[in-house]
């Protein structure tokens, strides 16, 4: 099955004023990522702060340029597109949910412009038929009728989300980005919302793609999860594997700062501030902070290698072995000496 939209080497960097005028350093937002979103499949990317998550999510829907590198959606180059073009195959065909509703949603408009908003863009139907979708839209994701004259104000925070992904979801879109869809609300309806995107998700047949800081509700949603250092795609590995099989040191780290209530254990400790994307490390990036690095890792940036499982890859010099327990690696890494 074809990839309904697709990343090769794909670089992001940005021109940042640091000490003057006439100073600019260059920040490396995305470095080389590869990944194809394949049709109904949901993706969760993960990483600490910084890490290029959310510059990511913005390639995938055509709202960042890439420096260099190609962006494919449905086997066309979107950036080769014209202007109009471009705008038709992201604006009708992707969605995206942004981090906080407060801010993503015109808190001029009614509920109802906000949702009619896209169709009137993209001149999808008749003023009825436009009014109608409204209707369905607002049912979809559970809100009240009588809410539609209501300003985002006037909304609960997850009104204001459930009204967010109403309007992903206005044009009837092949793929959904949410860039950290629940952060912004209270724990209480966190699980409302990840719960009505599932349910979405497997009702409309969407591709998603699910950024999140929380990597244990990424895993649950997730068919397949990224793991994202400082710019780069470091691992790639099947939702069921990504716990106690993933092969990157990193990834075990991340999963081991929240552990499975049944079987808890000792986070992997990390030493250290994550690098600046403005002054990389030399070879590796993780390596200023891994207990298994050496120096082959500094030298040079490890290629990618492939697990036993499909759709399992890593960059790695010193790869994880498949079958170690994440507890092992807790006791290396309190052992090791101080990463270089």
């Amino acid at each position: 099955m074809s990839a309904v939209l697709e990343l090769a080497d794909v670089h992001v960097v940005h021109k940042a004023r640091t000490g003057g005028v006439f100073q600019r350093d260059k920040v490396y937002a995305l470095t080389g990522a590869d990944l194809a979103i394949a049709p109904g499949e949901t993706v969760g990317v993960v990483g600490e702060s910084g890490c290029g998550k959310s510059t990511l999510a913005k390639v995938l829907v055509g709202v960042q340029r890439p420096t260099s590198g190609t962006v494919s959606f449905r086997g066309r180059d979107l950036w080769t597109m014209s202007a109009d073009e471009r705008r038709a195959a992201i604006g009708s065909h992707t969605g995206m949910i942004f981090q906080d509703p407060s801010t993503a949603l015109n808190r001029r408009l009614t509920v109802r412009q906000i949702l009619r908003d896209p169709l009137d863009v993209h001149k999808r139907g008749t003023a009825a038929q436009r009014e109608e979708r409204v209707r369905e839209l607002m049912a979809l994701v559970g809100l009240p009728r009588a809410l539609a004259d209501g300003l985002p104000g006037q909304l609960s925070g997850g009104q204001r989300q459930r009204v967010a992904i109403a309007r992903a979801l206005a044009l009837d879109p092949d793929l959904v980005v949410a860039d950290e869809p629940t952060s912004a609300l209270d724990v209480s309806v966190r699980a409302q919302i990840l719960n009505l995107l599932l349910d979405l998700k497997e009702r409309l047949g969407l591709a998603l793609v699910f950024v999140s800081h929380d990597i244990q509700t990424v895993r649950r949603m997730s068919d397949r999860v990224i793991t994202m250092y400082l710019g780069r795609i470091v691992e790639e590995a099947p939702a069921d594997r990504v716990t106690d099989r993933s092969r990157h040191p990193y990834t075990r780290a991340l999963f081991s700062a929240t552990p499975g209530l049944l079987d808890p254990i000792d986070p992997i400790p990390l030493v250290g501030p994550v690098p600046s994307a403005t002054r990389p490390p030399s070879g590796c990036p993780f390596r200023t902070r891994c207990w298994k690095a050496d120096e082959e890792c500094a030298e040079s940036m490890p290629g990618i290698s492939v697990s036993s499982t499909v759709g399992h890859r890593f960059r790695c010099h010193h790869p994880v072995a498949e079958d170690q327990p994440t507890r092992e690696l807790v006791g290396q890494a309190h052992l090791s000496k101080e990463p270089r």
